[in-house]
């Protein structure tokens, strides 16, 4: 009897471990989740500092040139 008492005790304390196991395991997969979030962040506001500026330069000047031209073909015909 007491040793039926002893393995409830136990698969009731390996319960708990597991449910808590579980419990870990979940917020472990939120805080993943939340970490790939801020990662894709990064990686968007590293793309708007160094990408997106060089876009804008390279179209300002390719629509300066295009002006230039224009307006030489103007001046002289």
């Amino acid at each position: 009897m007491e040793k039926a008492l002893d393995i409830a005790k136990i698969e009731a304390e390996i319960s708990k471990l597991v449910a808590e196991s579980l419990k870990l395991h979940a917020e472990g997969l939120k805080l993943h989740a939340e970490d790939m979030k801020l990662h894709a962040e990064v990686a968007k506001m590293t793309r708007e500092r160094t990408w997106y500026p060089f876009v804008v330069i390279t179209a300002g000047l390719t629509s300066t040139f295009a002006a230039g031209a224009v307006i030489a073909k103007l001046i002289w015909p």
